[in-house]
């Protein structure tokens, strides 16, 4: 399986207990919510965007956005991929696939996303994707914004 195989579906009732099954390690559990809490949270925000990360037939990440119309900014809120399938390139692949979704909505100028300031891992994915730490939110969350450039919109 190589990252290259990565495409971001919907979350459906076959596969929602999947999504719900992933695992991060146990030192990155603090770091995002839990998918259960993601997905019910999804139910009750219309904005939500839910994604399962697919790996060819493999759930093997989750990950949520919001791009309202009303709005210029997407906002990546949730990202994971499930512990056993780290290290292997598919949080890059995953990353790149949802940016290339917002990207074709058209109407948006730049996406946001927070994480935890001593998620180094985090950290380096989203800086090599372009991203640009804007400061801490008032949460203590790193906010990193990545411009959209022009002609994609």
């Amino acid at each position: 399986m190589k990252a290259g195989d990565i495409r971001l579906v919907s979350v459906t009732e076959a596969n929602r207990a999947l999504v719900k099954a992933l695992e991060l390690a146990p030192e990155q559990m603090d770091f995002v919510a839990s998918n259960a809490d993601s997905l019910r949270e999804a139910k009750s925000d219309d904005d939500a965007r839910p994604r399962v990360v697919m790996a060819g037939d493999r759930v093997v990440g989750f990950l949520m956005y919001e791009a309202p119309q009303d709005d210029d900014e997407a906002r990546i809120y949730r990202f994971m991929i499930d512990r056993i399938w780290q290290g292997k390139g598919y949080g890059k692949a995953a990353l790149r696939e949802v940016l290339d979704e917002i990207r074709s909505l058209g109407h948006i100028s730049h996406v946001s996303i927070c994480y935890e300031p001593h998620n180094e891992a985090a950290r380096r994915l989203y800086r090599a994707a372009g991203f640009v730490e804007q400061g801490l939110d008032e949460d203590g969350e790193m906010i990193a914004d990545l411009t959209l450039p022009a002609d994609d919109r």
